[in-house]
């Protein structure tokens, strides 16, 4: 498994299983300051904003959901939904579902 904000589209487009993960900005920097103990969430959601817009328009290896990419928003997910949601999916690929 591999990840990165390209890696769908640039890095490996041919990749049997792409999962896009997302999550409204708030949930994204909710967690962003939980991770840097105490980091205001209100600054913290406005540069995840601002990462966001720079990647997604850079010329080079934008940010984008490839187009057979899988999208699961996370935003009211735990991280333990999260992984047993990729687990379902790389299991039901390999089945052939």
């Amino acid at each position: 498994m591999v990840e990165g904000r390209d890696i769908g589209t640039t890095v490996l487009p041919d990749a049997d299983l792409k999962i896009f993960l997302t999550a409204s900005p708030e949930a994204r920097a909710a967690r962003r300051s939980g991770e840097l103990k105490g980091a205001d969430v209100h600054s913290t959601r406005e540069a995840l904003i601002k990462r966001d817009a720079a990647d997604s328009s850079r010329k080079t290896s934008p940010l984008a959901k490839a187009d057979d990419a899988v999208e699961v928003d996370t935003t009211e997910l735990t991280l333990a939904q999260v992984i047993e949601c990729v687990v379902t999916l790389v299991e039901e690929k390999r089945a052939g579902k």
